[in-house]
């Protein structure tokens, strides 16, 4: 394992990512306000609680992984296509490096990147309600397995994408679609029966539902199954930039 390498991948993702610290940790902050004021105010006022817990305090992990999953893969995407938009990463595949190696570098870092944002997030959160996290070292676990496999998600769509316009397409018109519409600010059980059904085909809900019951200990799926689900999803990422590599797809030409 050629760990300089992975290093000089990693410094250089995450310097790129403090040059612009404005963005990367304001906005955020900002988002997160806003949607305190917006839905723990607005809305909040007329749900008290769910499952016992204040409506302020129930969107908190819903508001976390919406940035989370959104930033894992705009990170980790537009990390490995913007060598490709120049032609460096032909550099990169003649270099002495393994695809593993490259892998780890850059979905580390932007694994990393999204981790950051999610602490300060859920910092920014304590500001606006009274939070007891149940479960402290599965809610980390949860937060950091999110992070690598969304990551994971976004580096295959930075070889996949031919231009900034599909870099920018799956997360807006897919990831962010999903996160919410799987529970990320009401319960599920709120919603008919026949809604129920079909939301539970929305592979974030499980993710959202672990991420929940690490805060509250209360989850609307079982974390078994939501461990097997972010399970799942990171073994088909892994598959699928395998064969990516083995085959050069859209790496090499």
């Amino acid at each position: 394992m050629n760990l300089t390498a992975i290093k000089a991948i990693y410094v250089f993702e995450m310097t790129r990512f403090f040059r612009t610290l404005l963005q990367s940790f304001i906005s955020p902050v900002l988002s997160t306000s806003l949607y305190f004021v917006v839905f723990g105010t607005a809305i909040g006022s007329r749900i008290e609680t769910i499952e016992g817990v204040s409506y302020g305090a129930f969107i908190v992990p819903g508001l976390i992984m919406l940035s989370v999953m959104t930033q894992s893969t705009a990170n980790a995407s537009f990390g490995i296509y913007f060598p490709k938009f120049i032609g460096t990463i032909y550099e990169l595949l003649s270099a002495p490096v393994s695809y593993v190696e490259i892998l780890i570098g850059y979905v580390g870092a932007a694994a990393t990147k999204a981790l950051l944002v999610g602490l300060i997030i859920l910092a920014t959160a304590f500001a606006f309600v009274d939070l007891n996290i149940a479960h402290p070292l599965a809610m980390v676990a949860f937060l950091v397995m999110t992070c690598f496999s969304f990551s994971l998600l976004g580096f295959i769509i930075g070889i996949w994408a031919k231009n900034f316009e599909q870099l920018q397409l799956i997360p807006l018109l897919v990831i962010t679609p999903l996160v919410f519409l799987g529970g990320s600010f009401y319960s599920i059980s709120m919603l008919p029966p026949a809604w129920q059904t079909i939301t539970m085909f929305n592979p974030v809900v499980y993710l959202i539902s672990g991420f929940r019951w690490a805060f509250f200990g209360t989850a609307e799926v079982s974390i078994g199954l939501s461990l097997f689900a972010i399970a799942i999803f990171t073994a088909v990422c892994v598959a699928v930039i395998g064969w990516i590599f083995k085959s050069g797809y859209r790496l090499k030409s």
